[in-house]
């Protein structure tokens, strides 16, 4: 079977290869590049502790162990670390964090509270504030580093026979018989099946094809696609897991190097006026970080980075054919770092043996069928950014 998969991010990354793996002709198409899209700007934390529906809580723990089980299989440098996370709270946040603990603890996910020296050792390189009353642990999330995840990602599809190839899609054709993709430079590339797995452009390229996917769209100031964050490259830390502290989450990169979100500062971001290294946004960023810093006298170094998110309508992930009869498959996420592993999975055997997984059921495009707009519900837990 030939199948054409438009979007190298991290969810169509991995389902080439496990149709490589399975066997199947795939040619995988993107129009800059392998996760150069949102794959590029996410903060890239594994967890189901805010998704409190509970097939998204499901699909979510899924992707978790299935991180797992993955790593064990690719070739490369460490992309994934199940390194935990923290969750601090002051006295504002306090009762949120603990109502959360408790539901989570009810449903069995791993959380628990630890002291502050606690924290501290989990942590490593940090301090942790005197406001802070109390601090949560979840022992069972964890971290990827995106860029070398898809490479990974992609070297093993490649070396299972996927192709990878440059390519801007103007037209989708769904024919009973084929699906012929059309280029911008006027080449067909024609195949069985297509996985649409386009991330933001998702809706736009659908249409092309006949297929209505609903998606967040708006990407001026403010808007819940937009996301800012930034990378501090100094001071090196010793950070060994991921923090969501009050006004900012961090995580490990690679060398030493920080990922920092401040989901508050995301109201203030203009796209069309990106902030600038030395503006307000840039130093508000280096305070909350040098606040945190066991040396708060060293100076960050911080580049900044505007992310757009790929957000379902009504915030959960996307995933199956248009229609009985399409031959295309749509797969959307924002949670798509987390759940990579297990749909690049369960999508992979549904295309090779057109058999229904459990785990997708709920999450089918056919569900926006004949549903207007402004009667699409939106899970408010699923579309905040901080959660994924």
């Amino acid at each position: 079977m030939k199948v054409i998969i438009i979007g190298a991010g991290v969810l169509g990354v991995s389902v080439a290869r496990q149709l490589a793996l399975a066997g199947e002709d795939v040619l995988l198409l993107d129009q800059r590049g392998a996760g150069t899209g949102t794959t590029a700007t996410t903060f890239a934390w594994t967890n189901s502790s805010r998704k409190p529906d509970p097939d998204y809580h499901r699909l979510n723990l899924a992707g978790m162990e299935e991180h797992a089980r993955l790593a064990e299989q690719l070739r490369g440098a460490p992309s994934y670390f199940p390194s935990g996370a923290l969750q601090w709270a002051d006295a504002a946040n306090e009762q949120r964090l603990a109502g959360n603990v408790e539901r989570l603890q009810a449903i069995g996910y791993p959380a628990h509270w630890v002291t502050p020296d606690e924290a501290t050792r989990i942590a490593g390189d940090l301090r942790i504030p005197a406001t802070i009353t109390s601090v949560a642990h979840f022992p069972s999330e964890g971290y990827v580093l995106p860029e070398l995840f898809v490479n990974n990602l992609l070297a093993d599809a490649e070396q299972h026979g996927a192709k990878c190839a440059i390519g801007e899609v103007v037209a989708i054709d769904d024919r009973p018989d084929e699906v012929a993709v059309t280029l911008a430079g006027g080449e067909v590339c024609r195949g069985h099946r297509v996985v649409l797995a386009a991330g933001r452009w998702t809706e736009r390229l659908a249409a092309r094809a006949g297929i209505d996917v609903p998606m967040v769209t708006d990407t001026g100031r403010g808007a819940q696609t937009v996301g800012l964050l930034g990378y501090a490259r100094s001071p090196g830390l010793d950070l060994r897991c991921v923090i969501h502290s009050p006004g900012l989450n961090l995580r490990p990169a690679a060398d030493g190097h920080t990922v920092l979100q401040a989901l508050d500062l995301n109201a203030d971001v203009d796209p069309a006026d990106p902030p600038s290294m030395d503006g307000d946004l840039a130093n508000t960023l280096a305070r909350r970080f040098s606040a945190l810093l066991t040396d708060p006298s060293r100076a960050p170094k911080i580049n900044l980075r505007i992310g757009f998110r790929s957000l379902p309508a009504d915030g959960h992930t996307v995933a199956g054919y248009a229609s009985a009869q399409s031959r295309v498959y749509c797969l959307v996420s924002h949670s798509g770092v987390t759940l990579a592993p297990i749909l690049g999975r369960l999508v992979a055997a549904e295309i090779t043996t057109d058999q229904e997984q459990d785990l997708l059921r709920s999450f089918r495009p056919t569900r926006f069928t004949d549903v207007r707009r402004s009667d699409i519900e939106v899970d408010q837990h699923a579309t905040n950014l901080g959660e994924q």
